[in-house]
């Protein structure tokens, strides 16, 4: 009745094993008996000394089955990042990292997002008290003003309304990886490049079976002359082939910053899945950075993959300490 209720019985099997001697050692005389000392473990302190070269060993028989040792190794989060630098390594792209909080202005006003869209609101970005400013150059958000408000010369008609400067010098946790590739992109607008980075982002996030606050996002861009749509289907289409998945389709999507815009699927069990966003960055993105050539860009979430490669249905399983669990799963 009580094993039903979680805590209140513990139940502990033993096994106990006892020897004796037979009639036929009883009949054995003293006389005829000898002491002998096997050593049945052989322990460093008998290593060191010269002690094991007169001693008797026990004998083991080697085809009995054995227990296999626990050795330790990566968890199965840090070892799928380690595929998937490996990945973009093998496949030419130099890797980046940055830091964590960073300003509103990079996050968001860079990459076109106007000053009053939801995203920006307290319920999905996480903003600090401390610093409470990041200071940004006026001239760069001078250039940043210019594009929202009318477009500037990049043909566009902007998003209307004012920007403001204080908004876009407000600190945060950023909210996705693209901040780091945009800042790349400003200190280098004239060299073609390839860079990636896998690292955490944070969002205010309600925490269920698909959402975390905390999370990890892949990022990529490509910058040269003549890059277009088919070169990024095609680099997506590699990596996703690389890490097992053949099967990638895109359809169309909508993201402030880019156009064209993308969705990334891969087929998984009969079904097509979403895992990421893509797209080549809007000009009023690029242009107020001085960047010339077109830049191809993704976001993809690495828990959401990772819920594909060790088939889980709940993503906070990564994160609970569960060592059995832990030791079942494969190496990746």
């Amino acid at each position: 009745h009580f094993t039903n209720r979680r805590g209140l019985i513990e139940e502990v099997l033993t096994t106990t094993r006892t020897w004796q001697v037979n009639k036929s050692g009883m009949a054995i005389a003293t006389d005829d008996l000898t002491e002998r000392k096997i050593v049945s473990e052989i322990t460093p302190e008998l290593l060191q000394s010269d002690e094991w070269k007169d001693m008797e060993f026990k004998p083991f028989d080697v085809t009995l089955e054995a227990a296999m040792p626990r050795s330790g190794r990566s968890h199965p989060m840090q070892a799928l990042i380690e595929r998937i630098r490996a990945i973009f390594l093998e496949m030419g792209f130099s890797e980046i990292e940055d830091d964590y909080v960073q300003s509103a202005g990079w996050n968001m006003d860079a990459l076109f997002i106007p000053q009053d869209h939801p995203a920006r609101e307290m319920q999905d970005t996480f903003y600090l008290k401390e610093p409470a400013k990041m200071e940004l150059s006026e001239e760069l958000m001078g250039k940043w003003k210019s594009i929202h408000e009318d477009g500037g010369a990049t043909g566009s008609t902007g998003w209307g309304g004012s920007f403001s400067f204080d908004t876009a010098q407000r600190p945060l946790l950023r909210t996705h990886t693209t901040v780091n590739t945009i800042q790349y992109l400003a200190q280098h607008p004239k060299e073609a490049c390839r860079v990636f980075s896998v690292d955490r982002v944070f969002r205010k996030e309600a925490i269920d079976r698909t959402h975390l606050p905390e999370f990890h996002q892949i990022e990529g861009i490509i910058m040269e002359e003549g890059a277009n749509l088919q070169m990024l289907v095609t680099t997506l289409k590699t990596f996703y082939a690389k890490m097992g998945y053949p099967e990638v389709r895109v359809r169309p999507a909508y993201f402030p910053y880019t156009e064209p815009s993308l969705e990334i699927e891969v087929k998984w069990h009969g079904k097509w899945l979403e895992l990421g966003g893509a797209g080549i960055f809007r000009p009023e993105v690029t242009e107020p950075l001085g960047i010339e050539s077109p830049v191809l860009a993704w976001g993809m979430g690495l828990e959401r993959l990772a819920m594909l490669v060790l088939g889980l249905d709940d993503i906070r399983q990564l994160y609970i300490s569960d060592l059995d669990w832990l030791r079942q799963q494969p190496l990746l």
